[in-house]
């Protein structure tokens, strides 16, 4: 008999495998105290490939439970979650008859649902759904309305949101995403928002090419900030990195 395909059945499988040593490393590590970007976030003590076995053996999960899921205050039910809601999104665009898009629409609603709620509120949930949600979703769609959106929001997770779902765009050697982003983002002096712009610069370099990246640089560098220039120009020559850390 294959698994009961409930939220609570997904929370006693997480409780199975809690660690509650990791837990207190987990808290520590995404800043769960009070004044850190995580402040108030709760754990259990999972590791992410845990936590990803556990949603392969609940696919076919229904949109209710994986709502009670999104709502639990513990992060790894959450992610959990996440999982699940990818592997349904990415379903209903494999079926043999052809893409499902009231299925695939329905699941993204989901996640903006969830985005808006402020239940994607991490870096490790926003980075392991928003690009092949929600930007996987635009990019088939030709439409960068609701990226762009997110980006200009002041809200730290929506923000990065709409930062790294541009990623599903220069997985496909196309920049454009990234760069109608760029001027919603570049002066965000937050870390986690320039760790994110930056990491998306050095990713269109390695695969969109060189010299967008580059190009981008020689216009932007000086008014970019510390972290994010330091992520961009990663994989650049010392000669280029010390060029591009002059201009600031």
């Amino acid at each position: 008999m294959g698994a009961e395909l409930t939220a609570a059945a997904v929370r006693a499988a997480a409780a199975e495998v809690a660690d509650p040593r990791r837990a207190v490393d987990l808290a520590r590590f995404f800043q769960a105290r009070p004044g850190g970007y995580g402040e108030g976030d709760e754990f259990i003590g999972l590791r992410v490939p845990q936590q990803r076995a556990i949603a392969r053996r609940f696919r076919g999960i229904d949109a209710g439970e994986v709502v009670a899921l999104l709502d639990s205050p513990v992060h790894e039910h959450r992610f959990i979650a996440l999982a699940l809601l990818r592997g349904e999104f990415e379903r209903a665009l494999r079926p043999r008859s052809g893409p499902d898009w009231d299925e695939a629409t329905r699941w993204v609603e989901l996640y903006l649902d969830a985005v808006r709620r402020g239940r994607v509120n991490n870096w490790d949930l926003v980075d392991s759904s928003a690009d092949p949600v929600l930007g996987e979703f635009c990019r088939l769609c030709g439409e960068l309305g609701v990226i762009l959106a997110h980006a200009a929001d002041d809200d730290l997770w929506r923000r990065r949101v709409g930062i790294i779902a541009t990623f599903a765009h220069i997985e496909h050697s196309d920049a454009s995403a990234l760069l109608a982003v760029a001027p919603l983002v570049r002066d965000d002096r937050r870390d986690l928002i320039q760790k994110a712009f930056g990491w998306m610069l050095r990713e269109t370099g390695k695969r969109v090419d060189e010299q967008t990246l580059l190009t981008y640089l020689e216009e932007n560098a000086a008014r970019m900030g510390r972290t994010a220039l330091s992520y961009a120009i990663e994989h650049r020559t010392p000669e280029e990195r010390a060029y591009f850390r002059g201009q600031r």
